[in-house]
């Protein structure tokens, strides 16, 4: 026997919820087919369709949740333009401004020449901008603050300078890491500075005067701690000569 046609002019039976919809958070069945609206996500497909203007200011509060603001974050501006690298430079005694120093230094290598105890060496060419300026790696072997200073004697274009402090950094001690600082005899540092009364002893653990310290790194580089204890850091605002 044929079933009855359905009438289209009829209304629908109401949606209902079972208690696994409801638990599943599925309210949309509440919503009868004919009156669901479908949901179309656009997205943007070239930089172009992204608005990345500022946005316009509204007198009304942000909205927030809890004190978190809630309110869209405008997109990204992409810059294809890299941030200039910067270095941490240690370079020889008497040394003017760096960006004094990179636009008359010649990297013609005399300073190099002069050192007597091979301590000034070129920056590699990784180093960029810097690359074939006179630096000093104290891990590898540091300055000893010669008293004559024949590498600023050596240097025609004046980016050396005996006007100017001799000091090339600061030198700190890293106590966790320091033999002294645990219990054990080591005085190698205070030793071997070539500055005297700048690394003091007391009670077996020594202190570095930071504003005595020229940061040759000699206690850097004797420094027998299995993890070295001796923080050292360039110079970073050295003082320009007068043009």
């Amino acid at each position: 026997m044929p079933l009855p046609a359905a009438d289209d002019n009829q209304p629908s039976k109401k949606p209902t919820l079972n208690r696994r919809d409801l638990l599943q958070g599925r309210l949309w069945k509440l919503v009868r087919p004919s009156e669901r609206t479908p949901l179309v996500m656009r997205y943007p497909k070239t930089r172009e369709d992204v608005d990345g203007s500022d946005p316009v200011p509204s007198a009304k509060p942000p909205r927030s949740i809890g004190g978190i603001a809630i309110e869209p974050v405008r997109p990204t501006a992409f810059d294809t333009t890299a941030p200039p690298r910067s270095y941490p430079v240690f370079r020889p005694p008497g040394a003017v401004a760096e960006s004094q120093f990179l636009a008359g230094c010649t990297r013609c290598g005399d300073c190099v020449d002069a050192c007597p105890h091979d301590a000034i060496v070129k920056a590699p060419d990784r180093t960029g901008a810097i690359a074939g300026t006179p630096t000093i790696n104290a891990d590898a072997n540091a300055c000893l603050m010669c008293e004559d200073f024949p590498c600023i004697s050596a240097c025609e274009p004046g980016v050396l300078s005996r006007s100017l402090p001799k000091a090339i950094g600061t030198a700190r001690i890293t106590e966790h890491l320091c033999l002294a600082h645990h219990s054990t005899t080591c005085t190698v540092c205070s030793e071997r500075c070539p500055t005297a009364g700048v690394i003091r002893v007391s009670d077996g653990k020594p202190t570095i005067d930071e504003g005595a310290c020229t940061g040759c790194g000699v206690c850097r580089y004797v420094c027998p701690a299995p993890e070295n204890a001796i923080l050292l850091m360039p110079l970073f605002n050295r003082p320009s000569l007068p043009s």
